[in-house]
């Protein structure tokens, strides 16, 4: 689990967030990161509220572990009344990972990367059928003391 300590910290931001209408909006996001269970547990909570009028539209909580087993990390992740749970891949630079979802003819794949500037990004598309991929969410939050 220490592979995963890029994320630990208190971050803020901004984020677009690709809504059912097919319209964006812009949020203000925080993201916290905490190792819980002395370290067995990765608990990431974001919140992104509408930079208009700072209404919560985005709330989302995960926790990530390890599986010795299957040398695997996994997350269990809940938004909006729903959960996924799916593997996690790190990147091979080591400050980064991806991980996805199908359900039906919907597919997603997240990517998060901690930049150069050691800023927190997150690209995540949704494809629907054999549409082209459309941006669901872009983010970038940065570390905050």
């Amino acid at each position: 689990m220490q592979k995963l300590s890029f994320l630990v910290g208190s971050w803020s931001g901004h984020a677009r967030l690709l809504r059912t209408s097919g319209e964006f909006v812009e949020l203000h996001q925080t993201e916290e990161a905490r190792y819980k269970l002395n370290g067995l547990v990765l608990l990431v909570e974001g919140i992104g509220r509408a930079t208009s009028s700072g209404e919560p539209l985005l709330q989302a909580i995960g926790f990530i572990s390890y599986d010795d087993e299957t040398g695997a990390y996994r997350m269990r992740a809940f938004n909006e009344g729903r959960f996924l749970e799916t593997q996690l891949a790190l990147l091979p630079e080591r400050k980064g990972m991806t991980w996805g979802f199908a359900l039906g003819d919907i597919r997603t794949r997240s990517v998060l990367r901690i930049n150069e500037n050691g800023a927190w990004t997150e690209l995540a598309e949704i494809t629907i059928g054999s549409q082209p991929p459309k941006t669901l969410l872009d983010l970038i939050v940065y570390p905050q003391p």
